[in-house]
């Protein structure tokens, strides 16, 4: 038999005194002298033996009370005879994303996890510990102590599905107890799947007292002038409580601009008039809420016009010039007869724009072209051939044109979550006029479109890569063709082709994008570009392309904040990196997914209840009922032996 408290059994020295207590307080007996005294003498010794006997009953009981008392609350138990469930590797997951900065009844959420764990976890269970992004296997709390008490909020958002994918790799032919320790917030049933039949899952789930919060979402230019920058900042607010937020915006640490943001609905954009000059600052707020999504950092570098081409005839580009306008775009029109090869490496985007067909030498070049960084706009013409066409556009992907098709079909959806159309529209819009074709190509594409026909075929799709991408439409959008011209979408679909892979003044990445980064910048052959700040400095993934470097920064950095880029020590350009505000909405945890598993208060419950299903043979509850026993025949003896 083992004790889950046998610090507890001190307790039994205790006994000690109800001995003391019986030995030393027996009822002194006082001597009569009657005249009979034989009879007298008789009664005295029957009394004192029978007084005797009864205080050594109750003696004991007593003691036997006190000791089942004692040892109940010191939780004896059996080993299991069954121990295939007592042998379960034990994996705690401990969910450290922004959410966790929400306060619950004794503080921050995470940091009361952790407080839990030190204090609650058994110093001899071996366990491995896995959070958003790190990684501890097979370890105990003593080795730990100093990495929990040092663990910071991740960037990486809580994905639990990715996370039981390590732990169902580790030790696989081994069952898994599992305690998950997160406020629910992202987590779906999808990701409750990836897990072994056999493993026990054990949920924590921290409450929040505290559902409002506000987060500065984007920032973004409105208008330039000679002397100032007209930007937009807009914020999101979460929860009931709409009060004003105090909002400023800081260049290099001054204070450029302030104001407060009164919220009428949950979206709210505010616009500022700053100076137009090098900007390398943020935006910040003051709130109840999380503290993470209270700050943007972001960089407004010196704008360059964007250069465009259009390759086609000119009275087919006549509404290409009013969209591409001289402030913020270098366009050209140019015939295939006068094409100039060499101002291509010169441009940002090309547009073939109706050829009757593509020569060879320049679908050669506009293929390096389109490696190199610049982007492609592809118009087709009814009188191209699909051979020609497939044939240029097989060096891009999956796409292949089909017979034109004489035949009138509606352009009527707008896929909002298109790259292309992603947070160009405040609202879904579904009751726009619709534009047509009288004629088209069938597309065979696997990648999702941006506009689609009335009957779900392809009307525009883009073909990405890691620095550009293909946009190709399926029919002619001359005005013969189509109405596409006079539609409302024709400008901010053409202006977003422009201007997607191209700097758009402002500069705020996010942390854990993959999209990569070009730099205008020489580098020699073995020569490196760094990032750095005052706290943190890292070498990004980078390779050389031509006169740019394209940089990929994958987690890093760790911090939001600004940074610059370097070659050796020579600086190059500014840069802003911020954390994705996927962690705000503190009101969006999905507790009902986890109604089919078992969830428990307390990190201490957790390993009470593993104890008592793996090992407890329930023994403390035979030790009460004998103490109340002894309690019962204390009482009977008092009152029945006289």
């Amino acid at each position: 038999m083992q004790f889950k408290h046998p610090e507890i059994l001190y307790f039994l020295l205790l006994l000690i005194v109800p001995i003391l207590v019986h030995l030393f307080q027996f009822r002194r007996f006082k001597k009569e002298y009657f005249t009979n005294v034989q009879f007298l003498a008789a009664l005295s010794v029957q009394t004192r033996k029978s007084s005797k006997i009864k205080k050594w009953l109750l003696l004991s009981c007593r003691l036997l009370l006190l000791s089942c008392i004692i040892i109940a609350f010191a939780q004896p138990f059996f080993e299991a005879k069954d121990k295939r469930n007592a042998s379960n590797e034990m994996y705690i997951v401990l969910d450290n994303s922004f959410s966790m900065q929400a306060k619950g009844k004794k503080g921050e959420l995470l940091k009361r996890a952790v407080q839990e764990l030190l204090e609650d976890t058994p110093e001899n269970t071996s366990f491995s510990l896995l959070t958003n992004a790190e990684d501890y296997w097979d370890t105990d709390i003593k080795s730990i102590r100093t990495e929990l008490q040092n663990l910071k909020y991740s960037a990486t958002p809580f994905q639990l599905d990715r996370i039981m994918t390590k732990v169902k790799a580790h030790k696989s032919a081994f069952k898994k107890d599992i305690v998950i320790i997160t406020d629910g917030i992202g987590l779906t049933e999808k990701q409750l799947k990836n897990r072994d039949k056999n493993d026990v899952l054990y949920f924590i789930i921290p409450k929040s007292e505290q559902k409002n919060n506000t987060s500065i979402d984007s920032v973004y230019i409105n208008d330039i002038s000679d002397n100032f920058y007209d930007i937009t900042v807009e914020l999101s607010h979460y929860g009931a409580n709409l009060n004003a937020v105090p909002i400023a915006i800081y260049n290099q640490n001054k204070l450029v601009a302030k104001t407060a943001v009164n919220f009428e609905t949950n979206k709210k954009s505010i616009n500022f008039t700053i100076p137009k000059q090098p900007f390398h600052g943020y935006a910040s707020i003051i709130d109840n809420g999380l503290s993470y999504d209270n700050t943007l950092y972001f960089t407004i570098s010196k704008i360059k016009k964007t250069n465009i081409i259009s390759i086609g005839a000119a009275e087919k580009s006549n509404f290409l010039s009013r969209i591409y306008t001289d402030g913020e775009f270098n366009f050209t029109n140019s015939t295939i007869g006068s094409l100039d090869y060499n101002s291509i490496d010169k441009q940002n985007v090309i547009i073939l724009n109706e050829l009757d067909a593509i020569p060879q030498a320049l679908q050669t070049t506009l293929k390096s072209f389109v490696e190199k960084g610049g982007s492609l706009i592809v118009i087709p013409s009814e009188k191209d051939t699909t051979a020609n066409l497939n044939q240029f556009l097989g060096n891009f992907g999956g796409i292949q044109f089909k017979s034109f098709e004489n035949g009138e079909k509606l352009i009527t959806k707008i896929n909002f979550n298109h790259p292309l159309f992603k947070s160009v529209f405040e609202n879904k819009i579904t009751n726009f006029q619709y534009p047509k074709t009288s004629g088209s190509f069938s597309l065979s594409n696997t990648n999702p479109a941006a506009l689609y026909n009335a009957d779900q075929s392809a009307f525009l799709t883009a073909l990405p890569n890691a620095i550009s991408t293909v946009y190709v439409f399926s029919a002619p959008i001359n005005t013969t063709n189509s109405n596409f011209q006079q539609s409302p979408l024709i400008v901010p679909t053409f202006y977003k082709m422009a201007m997607n892979n191209q700097p758009k003044g402002i500069n705020a990445l996010t942390i854990g994008n993959t999209n990569p980064y070009l730099v205008d910048v020489a580098l020699s052959k073995d020569a490196i570009l760094t990032v750095k700040n005052a706290a943190e400095n890292f070498i990004p993934i980078q390779q050389i392309i031509n006169s740019k470097v394209k940089l990929t920064f994958n987690d890093y950095p760790e911090e939001a904040g600004n940074y610059g880029i370097y070659n050796q020590q020579e600086f190059v350009e500014n840069i802003s990196f911020n954390f994705d505000r996927t962690e705000s909405d503190l009101s969006a945890s999905n507790e009902n997914s986890l109604s089919n598993f078992k969830t428990i208060d307390s990190v201490a419950k957790v390993f009470d209840t593993l104890q008592t299903n793996r090992l407890d043979n329930q023994i403390w509850k035979w030790f009460v009922i004998f103490a109340l026993l002894f309690l019962v025949t204390e009482m009977a003896i008092i009152r029945f032996l006289k």
